[in-house]
This record gives C-alpha cells, structure tokens and sequence, in this order.
C-alpha cells in the first residue's frame, strides 16, 4: 500500500471468472462466492493490518459471484471482507458486517486470531445466544488477507510422478519431527527449511524413504475448548484457509519456504503428500468463531440439518461439516489441490475423514460429486490420493470401497498386526490376509494391491513403542480426564505399564517391535512409518495428543535407538530389492509359467497350513512374481516368510532349492542383521520372531 494512497483508491467491475484475489500488473481483480448475500464490501487495510484504509463495495456480481479490479493495488496489500445479508441463524443465514472476513481464497495472512468475543456474531453473554446480534468490529482481532505474487512469480513446479509400486510413506509433523533436532540449526528448528535439512534428509535417505506424509499445513487455529484450558491444536486439523500455508512454521523465507522445503525433498527423491482437511472448517459449531464461512454465506458452505438450520450437521465430530457437494464449495476444494499441485509441487494427498468429502443426501456414494471431479481432473491425473475411509456420521466407516485412484489407510491391518503378535486367538487368519494386501477389501474394479497403506502406529494413538509398554491410555494431560482417544488399543505392557527397568521385559518389547516393524514392510501394500517409531520414540502412554505441542509430541532424537534405525533401514531396504514384496497385482495362488504358484502357504514342516485351528500360531509363505500379469510372472524373484508367535523355537522345513541356495536375510530375533547362506533344509525359527529368506544362485554364496 506504499505506492498508492486512501484517496487514490477506485474499484471497477472487474472479472468474475477467477476466485480470489489476483495481481495482473497493474492492479488486483477481487472475486468472492455468495449465493445469499446483499452485498459485499472490500476492506483494505495499512501494512500493519490494524488500521482501515478504505471500504470499497464490490460493483458488479456474476451469478453469486461478486467482484471488482481495484487498479494500482499490488501485491503485499493486506485486506478483508464484509458481507450484507440477512442474520436468521434459524433459517441458515449468519451474515454480519461487523465481522472482517478472511478470502477463502488467500495464499497468506497477516497477524493471527485473537480469541476475543469480538470474534463471534453473536453476544455470549446474551440470554439469547447465538440468535443474538453482535455489533463489535471484529477486525482488530482477525488476520488479514493477503494479496499474494502471481503464480508466474515461481518457477513451474513439477511433481516426481512416482508410481506407487516400491514406495514407502513417512508421516511427520513439520515441528514435532524438528524442534529437538540436535543438528538442526536453531533458527530453522520447527520449520519448512528444518524439516528439509540435510540432517533430516540424510535420515529419511538412510530409512529409504519414498514420500514424507506431512501432517496438515493448511493455515490453522487453535478450538475455544482448547484456549480453555491453555492449549493449542498442535495436529493441525483445524482449518482457516485451503491455500495459505500454517505461517508458525515459516523459516526466514516465510510463505515461500513451503515451495523450497518441495524442492529439497524432491531433490533428494522423495515426494510430498499433505494431510488435508477439506471435511470441516475452524469455525466450529453454532456457538463458534466468524471467521470467513460462516459469515461469507453460512447455508452455502455447511450442512444444515433439515429443519434445524440453526445447527449444524456434525459427521466430523468437530462441530461442522462443510457442504463439498455445493458446487463452489466443490470448485474451492478443486482449486485448492490444483494450486498445492501446480504452485507448490505437491506429489499427493491423505484426505482427513474423507468418507465426508464423499457422502451425498442418501449417504456415502463412491460415484458422488467431489470423486468424481477428482477423479478426471487432468492436474491432478497420477498423484497419489489417500483416503481416510471414515467419520463419525451415519454409515461412516467405508474401508475399502473408495474408486481405484485411491489408496486407503487401512486400520483393519494395524489392529490386525497387533492382535497377532499380542497372541489373540483367530488372529492368524486375518494375519493371512493382511500380508497379501488385504485382498478380500482391495482386490476389486482392477484396484492395485498398493491400495492398502499398511500402518501398526500412526499420529492418531500410541506410537509402536507404546504399543509394547502400555495397556490403558494415559492422556491426563489433555484435560479431558482420560476419556479422549482410542480405548482399544490392542497393546500389551509385558507385566508392566509404563517403563520397566527388567532387561527381560526390555528385550520383550523390543522383540516385539521388531517383529511388528518385519510384518509392515513384509507384506503386500504400502508401507508407512510414524516418524520415531523407527528408533522407539514414546509419548509416554498418550494415545492422543492433538493439543501437546511439547516433548510428549515431539520426537527426542537424542533418545532414539540407532540399532532400530539400521534394522529398520535393512527392513527397507530388503523390500527395495526384492520386488515380489511390492507387486501391483494381488497374488491368488495361480501357476506361473514355470509351473510354480505365485503365493504358497506352509506350515514350518512344509504341510498345508490347517486355517481352521483357531490357535493357529506360526504360518509361512513363499512369495513369487503375480501369474496373472507378464511383469510379474517374468520375476525370478522368490522369498519365503515365516513367522513364529510361539514362545519356543520351531524347526522349518525349507522348501527344495534345486540348484540354488536359501540365504536368511532377515531375523527379527536379532538386532544386527548378517545375511547368511543355508546349508541345510531345515532352519530354527526362533520363538516370537519373523525370519525372511531369499533363494539365490549358488554363485552369490
């Protein structure tokens, strides 16, 4: 705003046909969606966002698209909206004026929310409640909007276009995974730019990492609930703006550091995918914060209950759940991932409780608006998309029916894995398909056996080591007496919860750690890895730390175990080199070319597993390239995995090699791994241990 000056300020009619606000060199085009209002007044504001500069009403709408060119105005200008319209919260409608709204459309802001009651449209205090009218200018309270450069200010971002085959998903939070980093220098810690230093890279590089999975980076504030009781939302699913990235982890470089932290990792080979939120907004439920939505066109951009448009629909359980079926609501969500994609280089994302984004008037619909759309979209044609296969609305959970463009994170394998290794009974069944990708959910419309993103720990509940140290949650300090997060965990503490200073419990967990960590990058799928459970990071029993952005959530590298670390990058790297581990096509049991089955079960003395035995405890299968498609039956690739849940060692009968030679390459009843050839047919598996064996030539002994 230096260049130009309150009495210089014009506006024009300017063009309807692009949301937000746009620099073209000579001024800046402002276009804003509303379906309900009377009008709609541009407020600009000085450098420092605190004083009004100018209240200019956009001239001209489109349909419910308002809009107007304000020539001279450049990029750096700092603004907001204030929209007419009819305040009848029974019937839906929430506009007040005095409330500055944030573009849904901006690429930054300027400033944060203050929680003041200024914020609310409403007076808290008032007998009647959100149906009251508040007259407090909200504006000193609210971030600014921010006009941002042209997209041609940046160079083109171009994504890796990885396929899915091979990859190996790391799930971080930008500040978490930094913030104790001890060679992170301290001004970079908990930042883009620390997230990708070279310490972090040089890590990420050794474990074999594909793609960093990356907790939500949405620009975010913190629920009242939370400022309640001093804390603030550290995960991040709390959204304010679908294309402004979360300002508290800019570096120096500020807004521009995101798109430099993309080049880093891609220079090192590997992709971005970002958790995103597009099922709900921060502005909660009736009794919450004006912030953009709600007072742009409230009936537009949430779900109303029918009759009781007053509420609002809950399928989140956040307090709201946006209307993505509306057809703006849809386009913002369509632009947003176009621009993390063209702008920022994004290679993919994880769609937080995505069953929402895919729920019509009658209930989930796997051909519905927004799958659709995202679906033959040509931008966003081959990046990877992660569904989150359920919310808390009605019919909410849909593991496995999402189109076969998507992946799925797939909680059935994580509760499966632990159940099985914990020793539950009629676990060895769903173990079985567990490791073949969990066929019977994903093998289905031509769906690839990636689809399955395999998990034993993720954000979202204990980390792996708290699996193995804890039964009951222990989430006091979130101030909600311990009711919050999952209550079935399926864990085992070994005798002890908590920490234990006896050296045979201590090798009991980390036994059993191995063994879950063997299991996740053994079988069919997608791997993905909780960043700190390569190298034991605990958070002390708390199972849901949303709001602890402090060492419970933070991952103390000091403390991290580097012989887990190795065997967990020999994990990986075993599966890079055998491609049998990562096929694209479901295994049935078909004859290759060669007469032999692509997939083999056994027990340890070679018979045919009885998977009747309800205490089946101990299975093998031998791995070879898919029958059923030409890549795939031309691998010469062949692997045998046994597992062993038994408490003592069991004698396996090692299949005929012919003139090739069985090597054991992985031995989760050791720390060190030291490939070694076979010279016999049979093998001790050591009791509740994994042992993974490669057939080789005799000329690699």
């Amino acid at each position: 705003m230096k260049d130009i000056g309150p009495a210089q300020l014009t506006i024009q009619s300017g063009d309807p046909s692009r949301l937000g606000a746009h620099f073209d060199g000579e001024g800046v085009n402002f276009a804003l969606f509303s379906e309900h209002a009377s009008r709609v007044n541009l407020c600009l504001f000085d450098e420092d966002g605190r004083t009004e500069l100018a209240r200019l009403a956009l001239p001209e709408r489109n349909g419910a698209v308002w809009h107007g060119y304000v020539p001279g105005l450049k990029p750096g200008a700092r603004y907001g909206y204030r929209v007419d319209g009819p305040f009848a919260p029974e019937r839906g409608h929430r506009f007040n004026a005095n409330k500055l709204l944030l573009d849904p459309y901006t690429r930054e802001f300027h400033g944060r929310v203050a929680h003041d009651r200024a914020i609310l449209g409403y007076l808290p205090d008032s007998p009647y409640g959100d149906l009251s009218f508040s007259e407090i200018d909200s504006a000193p309270f609210v971030p600014k909007s921010v006009v941002s450069q042209p997209d041609s200010f940046l160079p083109d971002a171009v994504t890796l276009g990885r396929r899915w085959n091979g990859a190996f998903i790391y799930e971080a939070h930008v500040r978490g995974a930094t913030i104790l980093h001890p060679e992170i220098p301290k001004d970079v810690k908990g930042t883009y730019d620390g997230l990708s230093s070279k310490p972090v890279l040089d890590h990420l590089t050794r474990l074999g990492v594909t793609a960093v999975e990356i907790l939500p980076v949405h620009a975010f504030t913190s629920e009242g609930a939370l400022r309640a009781r001093s804390m603030r939302n550290y995960w991040g699913y709390n959204t304010m703006g679908f294309f402004a990235p979360e300002p508290r982890y800019f570096g120096a470089s500020g807004v521009f550091g995101f798109r430099a932290m993309v080049d880093r990792f891609h220079e090192a080979g590997i992709e971005v995918i970002l958790d995103v939120v597009y099922n709900h907004s921060a502005e909660g439920d009736h009794l919450g914060p004006t912030l953009s939505f709600r007072g742009i066109d409230n009936a537009s951009y949430y779900l109303l209950p029918d009759g009781q448009p007053r509420y609002y629909v809950n399928d989140t359980g956040t307090g709201n759940t946006l209307k993505v079926r509306h057809p703006f609501v849809l386009r913002m969500v369509m632009d947003s991932l176009r621009f993390w994609v063209q702008c920022m280089g994004v290679d993919g994302f994880r769609f937080d409780l995505a069953t929402t984004l895919a729920r019509e008037a009658h209930g989930f619909e796997v051909g519905g608006g927004f799958l659709d759309a995202l679906r033959q979209d040509p931008v966003l044609a081959g990046i990877k998309l992660i569904a989150e296969p359920w919310d808390v609305g009605p019919g909410g959970y849909q593991l496995g029916r999402f189109p076969p463009e998507f992946s799925e994170w797939n909680d059935r394998y994580r509760d499966t894995v632990r159940k099985f290794w914990r020793g539950d009974g009629h676990s060895a069944q769903d173990m079985g398909s567990a490791l073949l990708g969990s066929a019977d959910l994903f093998d289905t419309k031509g769906r690839p056996a990636s689809s399955s993103v395999n998990f034993v720990a993720s954000h979202d509940g204990f980390t792996l080591a708290d699996t193995t140290r804890y039964i009951q949650r222990h989430n006091a300090a979130n101030g909600e007496d311990n009711r919050d997060g999952h209550h079935s965990n399926y864990s085992d503490n070994f005798g002890i919860e908590g920490d234990s200073d006896d050296p045979e419990i201590i090798a009991a967990r980390h036994q059993r750690v191995r063994n879950m960590l063997a299991t996740v990058f053994l079988s069919q799928g997608t791997p993905m890895l909780l960043a700190g459970d390569e190298g034991g990071n605990s958070q002390n029993g708390n199972n849901n730390a949303y709001c602890q952005d402090n060492p419970v959530s933070w991952i103390d590298w000091s403390k991290l175990d580097d012989d887990l670390v190795e065997f967990t990058a020999a994990l990986s790297r075993f599966r890079s080199n055998h491609p049998v581990l990562s096929q694209n096509r479901f295994l049935h049991g078909a004859k290759r070319t060669d007469g032999l089955p692509d997939v083999e079960w056994r027990a340890m003395d070679g018979s045919p597993l009885n998977w009747r035995d309800p205490g089946l405890s101990s299975l093998c299968l031998i791995l070879r390239g898919c029958a059923e498609c030409v890549a795939g039956d031309a691998l010469s690739d062949t692997v045998l995995l046994a597992f062993n849940r038994e408490d003592g060692a069991l004698e396996l009968q090692l299949p005929p090699n012919g003139e090739r030679v069985w090597w054991l390459e992985i031995d989760t009843s050791v720390v060190h791994q030291s490939p070694s050839a076979i010279n016999s047919q049979t093998m001790q598996i050591s009791a509740n241990s994994v042992a993974a064996f490669v057939l080789k030539d005799r000329s690699a002994d």
